[in-house]
């Protein structure tokens, strides 16, 4: 609170009233302010987490809570491991956390209800070679052997801005193939191409 310069100011009314006017606001900010902190919190540290897809090789969905009240959740992790399999040879991997947490961060920054369409999840070291012979691209390494990468689209949204949001994310490589209409996201260092 200012001190008053003279008695003046209490008699003419006008430090009362910005006083008053002062406190008022400050007692509405406070009144309100847990709402919007709330919110964003609700926003930055979710109760769920899940993930809505759609493999485009076996023709199966899944829309699956895989993380709540801060746990992953052991029975949703087997589905969406089986889920993204090695569709050529059945084989199935544990898929990276932080690979579903992309995923998930990259469907709310969209802000979208429809599936990611999955060209390829894990690749067996056997589909990887395959890969390699077959096409040019396929990294002798690839993350997809360590369940740590996906190739994916989403019909309903433009192929760059799919591919600028993931970039905006920066949880790790973003590589863009706008002939073959899909992007590969992966939890490995930051990196684009």
């Amino acid at each position: 609170m200012y001190p008053l310069e003279n008695d003046s100011q209490i008699y003419e009314g006008t430090y009362n009233r910005r006083s008053i006017l002062k406190w008022g606001i400050l007692a509405g900010i406070a009144g309100i302010l847990p709402v919007p902190v709330d919110a964003a919190s609700r926003l930055l540290y979710p109760r769920e987490k899940s993930l809505y897809l759609y493999n485009l090789h076996t023709d199966e969905s899944l829309d699956i809570v895989y993380w709540r009240k801060g746990k992953y959740l052991q029975d949703a992790l087997h589905e969406i491991n089986y889920f993204l399999r090695d569709y050529r040879t059945d084989e199935v991997t544990s898929i990276n956390k932080r690979l579903l947490d992309l995923l998930h961060n990259l469907h709310k920054r969209l802000g979208t209800d429809h599936p990611f369409h999955v060209i390829s999840g894990y690749r067996s070291p056997a589909t990887n070679s395959y890969l390699r012979k077959c096409s040019r691209g396929v990294a002798k390494n690839s993350l997809h052997m360590y369940g740590k990468a996906i190739d994916i689209n989403l019909p309903e949204c433009k192929l760059s801005s799919l591919r600028q949001a993931a970039l905006t994310l920066r949880a790790g490589g973003v590589g863009y193939y706008p002939a073959h209409d899909f992007i590969h996201v992966d939890v490995g260092r930051v990196r684009s191409w």
